[in-house]
């Protein structure tokens, strides 16, 4: 996996959960506590994510065949997708029936102390596990660009993945918190029920933020307006190209951006020429933007009103490489 898909920082989130989940599921053993065992599954559905993830990133590193002449890059965005369902279904949903439960029929707990130490060690863990995502992300993360359009529009999803897993877990473990904490304080256990079906919400709620993430990129996002704007400006900085009919771009992986342009060149130049202005053309783009590793350039003679939006049909180009 390419640093950028913050393979330390899967890595580090899955050796986190894995010591967390265990501890968490003694805790409950010995305490009873609905919180704690919401959160130990949530910490086991983690961790199966982290698994998922690091999987997706080796299946895409598989070279172009004649089924997929493209790649495989795409099988990034398939693992993070199932990994937002497993978040959703393993560990919201079964929190919400759990803490649903445990209001109806609700236990005092035992040796509160455990789940307690337990939790503020988690929360220690957790912390380190977010510092070297935030440290992987910062690697990749745009100057200036905020935290929710990292998530938004990283074409990586491993980060933007691990950094929702990581404040949720941590979020959660807060939650956990206060439920067992206030139900020592009121010996109250609705409390610890009432904590269960926080970490439930917020589960479901981080779940259908990554759904929807990922089923964008699924989909197939083109470039970023900054990158549009780069390879603009790499076709137009030169003689050889009059008009830029009209372009497309299309990411076919994280690391792998599909470039597609109907470029106007003038009507006396030489097949051999626009060969040569072609490639010209194509190095610069590709020093503009490192992603644009596919280009596919149709010359044409530009004629007014050429300036119109294409059919969808006219996608499929010739390539003059």
């Amino acid at each position: 996996m390419s640093a950028s898909g913050g393979g330390k920082a899967i890595l580090a989130a899955f050796l986190a959960n894995m010591g967390i989940a265990l501890a968490k599921f003694i805790a409950w053993f010995l305490s009873g506590s609905a919180s704690m065992l919401a959160e130990a599954i949530h910490s086991v559905a983690d961790s199966g994510n982290q698994l998922l993830l690091m999987l997706g990133g080796r299946q895409a590193k598989k070279k172009a065949d004649r089924e997929h002449p493209f790649g495989y890059g795409r099988e990034r965005y398939v693992y993070a997708f199932v990994v937002s369902i497993i978040l959703f279904s393993v560990g919201g949903l079964f929190s919400i029936y759990e803490g649903i439960d445990k209001l109806t029929h609700p236990h005092e707990l035992e040796n509160a102390w455990i789940p307690i130490a337990v939790l503020v060690v988690a929360i220690v863990l957790e912390s380190f596990s977010l510092r070297t995502a935030v440290k992987e992300s910062n690697h990749v993360r745009a100057k200036g660009q905020s935290w929710v359009s990292f998530v938004r529009h990283a074409k990586a999803p491993e980060l933007p993945v691990v950094l929702l897993e990581d404040i949720a877990a941590l979020t959660g473990l807060v939650f956990a918190l206060f439920g067992v904490g206030m139900t020592v304080i009121t010996h109250n256990p609705v409390f610890d029920a009432i904590g269960t079906l926080m970490i439930g919400t917020l589960l479901i709620l981080v779940a259908i933020t990554l759904g929807i993430e990922t089923k964008s990129l699924l989909v197939g996002e083109g470039a970023t307006d900054a990158d549009h704007d780069r390879i603009v400006d790499a076709i137009n900085d030169g003689p050889e190209v009059e008009k830029i009919i009209h372009i497309k771009t299309l990411y076919l992986g994280p690391d792998e951006l599909l470039v597609a342009a109907k470029l106007g060149f003038a009507s006396d130049a030489p097949l051999v020429h626009i060969a040569s202005d072609i490639d010209r053309v194509e190095a610069r783009v590709r020093a503009a933007v490192p992603a644009a590793r596919i280009i596919y350039f149709e010359p044409d003679v530009y004629r007014p009103g050429d300036d119109a939006t294409p059919p969808t049909s006219e996608f499929v180009i010739k390539s003059t490489d």
